[in-house]
């Protein structure tokens, strides 16, 4: 189906579901309620550079952040806490009792980003993704642009110097680092956005193309004014720590992960420890390791791109790892398009369709390769790694699977902490079940991925405690894994902007690890890795805590509710 016909099906249905908000109009039940958070939150929620939690918007979105509008949020969030308090039945059975404990975590991460965080009122660099960041968007789903895509687009171009205004009235309480963030992500803004959208017209119609030019000028003018607004500003709070109690909140309540900072610090540490000497056992087992080389071409990479994710199925199924439902479509690599290029540092730039998309290939757009020392994520090297977090087994597949679960509390559901856990568990899982015995090279790859993401969660814990400034986490980054010093800045800025985010990759692969070790445990010769695997994948937004609840009837994971 046609992303047109989905867009508009999906604005018949928020209309539907906006009826149901009309008090005493039905019955209430927790599915109904979802329902109408759902729908809300599609135009309530703040875009972000990740792009885990990408939903699809209402083709009207009208974005906002007006002082008023933050107070219409709030009232809006109260209400839904009072419906919600009132649907808590402990007696039902245990996968209502985990879906009402994932809608208590939703209606958590409402409070946190409004009043805990409160990135609209302390980091201007908010305000870039909610201008430059929801533009992006519907930049990235391949071509055709349909006509209700083009007019997303003419409309988020008109709202910047609506946002962009509503940021000065909100910013009370800016924090330096994030403003210099901000500075620097909006530097030759005026240029960029001309060829986005001189680069994007011959997609579009006459009309449209024809309003892009005309919403481009008030658009650039107050990106450049805010720009040097910022710069202008003599701000000297430097503090961008949460702090243990709002960080405590968010791992509790949030993301319902039951660890304190000091426990996930260890847990961390042990990780570094043992893929060092996994690392060396490996380099010791197989001598010198040759040296990658790196695509000739982007159509080259592309072809093994291909023909590798084919390879990956065919080897999750024939090793009973993981099942692949025929309908599942593809994750493919296409060359990345000359109107996202200037904006890609917005967020990764790819595409992984939606719950109405399904019918749609999963896409990852790659650069020409180039000679020379690769980034960290290399893959004009191999692309199999990536493939593995992002597209099968990992993003891509996994999101598409939890797209369709029946149960659409959980397919709209979304935490990074399961998704990225499980993105993150596919690399390891895949090399410990053969896929690379014959590439050591790639193993290498592998082993510094996983001491990345350890150091990841010291680098997060540090960062929201005030242990460690920007710079101080840059420089640690850098020496450690190592990493450029450009590549440090950009996962430190995420990580200081996104508190919680990069624990995700290490703390939730070590939880799909205890439950898989549980559950083996437990069922002894009847434990099937594939049937396992099929119920993580189904339910992979829910958080691992949720899932034990669920497999092991086991809760004592699952931090005990708390609403503010």
């Amino acid at each position: 189906m046609a992303m047109g016909v989905h867009m508009r099906l999906t604005t018949v249905l928020c209309t539907v579901l906006l009826i149901t908000l009309v008090p005493g109009s039905r019955a209430e039940t927790l599915q109904n309620f979802a329902n109408d958070f759902w729908t809300w939150r599609a135009r309530e929620q703040p875009f972000s550079t990740d792009d885990i939690p990408r939903v699809d918007r209402p083709a009207d979105l009208a974005i906002d952040w007006s002082p008023q509008a933050i107070d219409r949020y709030r009232a809006q969030l109260e209400s839904f806490k009072t419906r919600y308090a009132k649907l808590s039945d402990p007696a039902a059975p245990t996968a209502q009792q985990v879906d009402y404990r994932l809608m208590g975590s939703a209606l958590a991460r409402v409070h946190w980003e409004l009043d805990i965080d409160a990135r609209w009122q302390r980091d201007p660099s908010f305000y870039v993704d909610q201008t430059l960041g929801a533009l992006y968007l519907p930049l990235l789903p391949p071509p055709p642009f349909t006509t209700e895509r083009q007019a997303m687009l003419v409309s988020r171009l008109e709202s910047i110097p609506t946002t962009l205004q509503a940021a000065r009235k909100n910013l009370t309480d800016t924090r330096k680092p994030f403003a210099d963030l901000a500075v620097e992500e909006l530097a030759d803004i005026s240029a960029r956005l001309r060829i986005v959208v001189s680069e994007v017209k011959p997609q579009l119609d006459a009309d449209h193309a024809r309003a892009l030019e005309v919403a481009l000028p008030a658009a650039t003018t107050t990106l450049e004014d805010f720009r040097s607004w910022l710069m202008q500003q003599h701000n000297s709070n430097m503090n961008t720590a949460i702090g243990r109690d709002n960080y405590l909140y968010f791992l509790h309540q949030v993301a319902i992960i039951p660890y304190t900072p000091e426990q996930m610090l260890l847990m961390a540490h042990q990780e570094v420890n043992r893929t060092i000497a996994f690392s060396v056992y490996d380099a010791t087992r197989t001598g010198s390791v040759p040296v990658m080389s790196v695509f000739k071409t982007a159509e080259d990479q592309m072809e093994r791109e291909r023909t590798d994710e084919i390879a990956i199925r065919t080897y999750l199924q024939a090793h009973q790892i993981l099942t692949i439902p025929e309908w599942v479509k593809h994750y493919r690599n296409l060359p990345l398009p000359a109107y996202i290029a200037p904006l890609e540092e917005m967020g990764p730039t790819d595409d992984l369709t939606s719950p109405v998309r399904l019918d749609q290939n999963g896409t990852s757009y790659v650069a020409a390769p180039r000679p020379g020392p690769q980034g960290f994520f290399a893959t004009s090297l191999d692309p199999r790694p990536i493939i593995l977090h992002e597209g099968v087994p990992g993003h891509y597949l996994q999101k598409v699977l939890s797209f369709a679960n029946p149960d659409s509390i959980r397919t709209h559901y979304y935490d990074s902490g399961p998704n990225e856990g499980i993105g993150f568990y596919s690399e390891e899982m895949m090399m410990m079940a053969g896929l690379f015995d014959s590439d050591p090279a790639t193993r290498q790859l592998i082993y510094n991925f996983m001491k990345l993401r350890a150091l990841r969660v010291e680098v997060d814990v540090r960062l929201a405690l005030g242990e460690f400034t920007m710079e101080q986490a840059i420089e640690y980054l850098s020496k450690n894994v190592p990493i450029s010093s450009s590549t440090a800045h950009d996962e430190v800025a995420l990580f200081a902007t996104t508190p919680g985010q990069a624990i995700t990759y290490q703390i939730g692969k070590l939880q799909i690890m205890s439950l898989l070790a549980d559950i083996k445990t437990k069922q002894g010769n009847r434990f099937s890795l594939r049937n396992f695997h099929d119920y993580v994948w189904r339910n992979g937004n829910v958080p691992l805590s949720l899932q034990r609840w669920e497999l092991l009837d086991n809760q004592s994971e699952v931090p005990p509710l708390e609403l503010r």
